[in-house]
């Protein structure tokens, strides 16, 4: 591809300490923001995302490291049951914790003892309102045809189930 300019090749993989240095450094002197201009202004050949995620979760020197308090754990639980999966409004409300560490944390020890939570199948709807199934059969024949097709049965209850109205009611047969 003549006349684009080559994107610039970017460091992966493990961050050296070297490198930690000079990104702490280049956020201490110049403040955070414009993650990409980081990346280039400090001399890192890393994205400017990977230089952001770095400095967010490792570098910055209010964070917490080492287990989380019975209160910490407490407010985790109680912030989930609000707010649900949203891991940064919940790490804002527990200083030095990071979204990515509350994550992890309730992914390999809170889950397991949150109540269990089993989804409901459209199978299982449907063997349960067995009589609420032959009522709507009933309601889904019209009066020039006495028995319905089974597709219609299908349409019916699975459109009951969403709480939708049928579009076409009047041509259902």
């Amino acid at each position: 591809m003549e006349g684009e300019g080559a994107k610039p090749e970017f460091k992966k993989g493990l961050w050296k300490p070297e490198e930690d240095l000079i990104l702490k450094a280049h956020v201490e002197t110049h403040g955070e923001g414009n993650w990409s201009a980081v990346s280039k202004r400090s001399g890192l050949m890393r994205c400017g995302k990977s230089c952001r995620l770095r400095w967010k979760n490792y570098l910055r020197p209010n964070i917490k490291r080492g287990g989380m308090s019975q209160e910490e754990e407490d407010m985790i639980i109680r912030m989930h049951k609000l707010l649900g999966n949203r891991w940064a409004l919940i790490a804002g409300r527990i200083p030095g914790r990071t979204d990515n560490d509350v994550k992890n944390y309730w992914n390999t020890h809170l889950n397991s003892r949150s109540p269990s939570r089993k989804r409901k199948t459209i199978c299982s709807e449907l063997d349960q309102n067995d009589e609420e199934k032959q009522n709507k059969s009933k309601r889904l024949r019209s009066p020039s045809n006495s028995q319905p097709t089974c597709n219609t049965i299908a349409v019916g209850i699975a459109e009951e189930l969403e709480g939708k109205k049928p579009e076409n009611e009047g041509e259902r047969r």
